[in-house]
């Protein structure tokens, strides 16, 4: 099955703002074209009550953590020091919280639209509109996946806590975009998009927009093209059903307007990485980059001249297909990192905090405390008011102030 997702919810009621929540052919009665298969693996390897609580997060499906995650990955990326991998631990960590904030989106989703789903063939066999789980058990499972998303959160630095919490409202908006806009996947793109930003500010501490502005627009701009593929599996009942969504706005003209989102986001693209420095003379992981950003525009046109958008399951190919253009834009800025050197300034690296006279002990401490400080977590907060660390408030004040310093510097 297919579906984008992630923190920003599941599959549209009507099945527009689409990816969000997962695509699959055949349903449970061998027949239409729903999202609900019987032979998933869930039903083969969870105890039955289980099974419905799987399948409301898209266990099964995984295409939408893939697509909230790749994001937070490329930014990961492309924020670590030259010559060096990302951080594993921090990929692990935005991997889980990927999974549980899409599972909670899908949640929230289903909720809201458990009417309208009853009404369209591809998701009438989800368990809130099949009656697989009441309302009241779907609300206990959302409290259990944010709490499971918070823990995440809470083990990142400071300000990547103080970001992720700004993000809130996006996630709430979603749902209700597809209710009241023709462009509900506008903002889609705008809430499960927000991992460009977030990996940054996780890895240096704050918010360098040359690289994020460019990043995060131009996945905008692809969740844009990959979601609008995708609600057109349902326009005809979403038509029918009042809901809303590109794939009704553009008709006849959604491959030019996919023409244009593609552009531009292999554009944002190619902007992040010269923000980054891969772009600069002489940078020796710059060709490696652009080669790689060029066959990523590739498999954009191969989905652009292959995609039949009259045909649900051919929409749900296309749409999972994305998973592979994130990763060869994920591989690109690892391989040009790593040729880039260790040794390599880079311009914009967290070494260059506190600059002075090399070999100054004074500075080196200060930059090392400085650092310490901005990786402080929110575990690491709620440690030191449990223990009464009476200095913790001045420490918090000092992280915060170093991002908005930083922040607007940039």
């Amino acid at each position: 099955g297919g579906g984008s997702g992630g923190g920003s919810g599941g599959g549209s009621g009507g099945g527009s703002g689409g990816g969000v929540s997962g695509g699959g052919g055949g349903g449970l009665d061998g027949g239409g074209f729903t999202d609900i298969r019987s032979d998933m693996w869930l039903s083969a390897r969870m105890p039955a009550w289980l099974v419905p609580y799987g399948e409301l997060a898209r266990w099964d499906r995984p295409i939408g953590t893939w697509l909230l995650l790749w994001p937070c990955l490329w930014s990961i990326a492309l924020a670590a020091p030259a010559g060096t991998p990302p951080d594993p631990l921090l990929c692990s960590l935005f991997a889980a919280g990927a999974v549980a904030m899409r599972g909670a989106g899908c949640t929230v989703n289903d909720l809201w639209d458990r009417d309208f789903d009853r009404r369209v063939e591809r998701t009438r066999h989800r368990p809130l509109a099949r009656g697989a789980l009441q309302p009241s058990q779907a609300i206990g499972f959302l409290g259990a996946q944010l709490s499971v998303a918070l823990g995440v959160l809470l083990a990142l630095p400071l300000p990547a806590v103080a970001a992720g919490l700004a993000s809130t409202p996006l996630w709430v908006l979603y749902p209700l975009a597809k209710r009241v806009t023709d462009w509900p996947q506008a903002v889609l793109g705008a809430a499960i998009n927000y991992g460009g930003l977030l990996g940054w500010v996780a890895v240096r501490g704050d918010v360098d927009w040359a690289v994020v502005a460019p990043l995060y627009g131009g996945a905008w701009l692809w969740t844009l093209h990959y979601d609008t593929v995708y609600a057109h599996q349902d326009k005809r009942d979403d038509a029918a059903a009042g809901v809303r969504s590109t794939a009704l706005r553009l008709g006849d003209s959604t491959l030019p307007a996919l023409t244009l989102f593609s552009t531009g986001a292999i554009g944002g693209l190619a902007g992040a990485g010269a923000g980054a420095g891969l772009g600069a003379a002489g940078c020796p992981g710059g060709y490696v980059y652009f080669c790689g950003l060029a066959a990523a525009g590739g498999h954009l046109v191969w989905q652009l001249r292959t995609v039949r958008l009259d045909s649900p399951p051919d929409c749900l190919r296309i749409f999972q297909s994305n998973r592979d253009f994130g990763a060869l834009v994920f591989g690109a800025i690892v391989a040009a990192q790593l040729l880039r050197g260790a040794g390599e300034e880079g311009g914009k690296g967290e070494d260059a905090e506190g600059v002075g006279a090399e070999g100054d002990a004074e500075n080196a401490d200060r930059r090392g405390s400085r650092a310490r400080e901005r990786h402080l977590t929110g575990f690491d907060v709620l440690r030191s008011l449990w223990c009464g660390e009476a200095d913790i408030a001045s420490r918090v004040r000092r992280v915060v102030g170093f991002a908005a310093e930083r922040g607007g510097e940039s």
